[in-house]
């Protein structure tokens, strides 16, 4: 660990108060056994002005230190201030594009839209800017601690970060995954870095049960979004929304949501920014949910009173999660954060990133479900028009090519609306070429 001016420590989040070092392989309070949560000492951020922050942030911009090229750790002082520069762990994840969409957003009902795209992080997805934080920790306790592997129950994305930055310190990654509900191509990614990858006869929920019976019995390290490192990771992503808004804060912030770590870190990003100086208010916050995998979504109907479900089949398989661990600290961001909660169905999610992919995007189905939910809140006049949204696109659609293909390539049962693009089969000649294609171009 480096000497630093800045600090930060666990702290019981379900309230008893008790607090451990970071330096403690550790995931639950020892006292009452509740979630843990990265308090830092933010008298000691107040100590620089927001001018000298603004300053540094943008110096580090332009270094070539390799730790300041990643987005997380050029803000290390607000991420795990006592972690030496050594033990980052880093492919250069973070700084990525936020895309403003007004066409497709006038098209949605918000003429101000920007699109997070997270999908262009290493690994394709947001997991890779929380994931760099923990194996960066792992790095520095095997140190102290016998540590023989990092493991991690996954929807697919979680697995790939994980066996990717695992891979880069050189420290053995195990994955456990719900068996034939990840699509190939995320599955492919944590066997192509050598990950050990076990394939569950269950559900994500399931994976998460073993994989923490696992790693307590064994001494292995639990990676999992209960793991509040990954947090802190996650939560620079709302200093570059508003770093790219040229240090504006949003009206709302749409993220698609199924274990809701996410959303707790991109409201703690936001609460720190205000900490600091950096902004004066907070945007609204909604948590976007598929129809069939939606616990949250039914607690903020029923007056924050919260049950888990069984999730049932959806095409947003990262977020087919019915019992999310963060969900109390999900519930007090989006009570703080004035936060709303919406659903959507299968076909509105199939419409919505159709209706992203029209306008430039390769958008994935998680994706598809904070556009189908921006849509709703639009037509409820809960979103105006002149209102500012970031959406959160978690993943690069490349994770989905198969679901893409089998949506464009069937034929059969088109409705009309489903939007398939199949290809032309032409014979090679020129005349019909023209025959095939002409009546399209005049139509333009």
């Amino acid at each position: 660990m480096s000497t630093s001016p800045f600090s930060a420590w666990f702290r019981c989040f379900a309230g008893c108060g008790e607090t451990y070092r970071l330096s403690q392989v550790i995931l639950r309070c020892q006292r009452c056994g509740g979630l843990l949560d990265v308090v830092h000492d933010e008298q000691a951020w107040r100590s620089r002005s927001p001018e000298a922050w603004r300053g540094l942030l943008q110096q580090r911009q332009l270094s070539s230190y390799p730790v300041d090229q990643s987005g997380v750790w050029a803000q290390r002082e607000w991420v795990l201030p006592g972690l030496a520069c050594a033990d980052m762990v880093t492919l250069g994840e973070g700084r990525v594009p936020l895309v403003p969409m007004p066409v497709l957003g006038g098209e949605l009902g918000a003429k101000s839209l920007y699109i997070k795209q997270c999908g262009h992080n290493p690994t394709g997805s947001f997991k890779d800017v929380g994931m760099t934080a923990l194996v960066s920790m792992v790095q520095s306790l095997r140190r102290l601690y016998t540590i023989p592997a990092i493991a991690c129950a996954s929807t697919g994305d979680t697995s790939a970060a994980l066996a990717a930055y695992a891979a880069r310190a050189g420290i053995p990654a195990i994955v456990f995954l719900p068996a034939d509900k990840v699509s190939d191509e995320q599955l492919v990614q944590p066997l192509a870095n050598f990950a050990t990858t076990c394939a569950l006869d269950t559900d994500f929920d399931g994976c998460m049960r073993l994989a923490a019976e696992f790693c307590e019995r064994h001494g292995v390290y639990l990676a999992n979004s209960m793991n509040p490192l990954r947090i802190e990771g996650q939560k620079t992503l709302a200093v570059e929304i508003c770093s790219q808004l040229g240090w504006r804060v949003p009206d709302w912030v749409i993220v698609p949501s199924g274990n809701l770590g996410h959303i707790t870190a991109i409201g703690k990003g936001f609460k720190l920014l205000r900490a600091v100086g950096l902004a004066e208010r907070l945007p609204r916050l909604c948590a976007a949910q598929a129809e069939a995998a939606s616990p949250l979504y039914s607690a903020y109907r029923n007056g924050w009173t919260f049950q888990p479900v069984t999730a049932g089949p959806t095409q947003a398989t990262a977020i087919r999660i019915g019992s999310p661990v963060n969900v109390h600290k999900a519930i007090a961001i989006l009570k703080e954060f004035s936060g709303v909660v919406e659903s959507a169905s299968e076909d509105e999610i199939t419409q919505a990133w159709l209706t992203g992919d029209r306008h430039g995007l390769y958008a994935d189905p998680q994706t598809g479900v904070a556009l189908a939910a921006l849509r709703r809140l639009c037509a409820a006049g809960t979103i105006r028009p002149d209102e500012h949204v970031v959406v959160i696109s978690t993943a690069h659609g490349l994770k989905f090519s198969g679901l893409k293909s089998a949506h464009h390539m069937r034929q059969s049962g088109d409705d009309g609306r489903a939007g398939r693009n199949p290809p032309r089969v032409i014979a090679a000649n020129l005349n019909d070429l023209e025959a095939a294609l002409l009546p399209q171009l005049e139509r333009a």
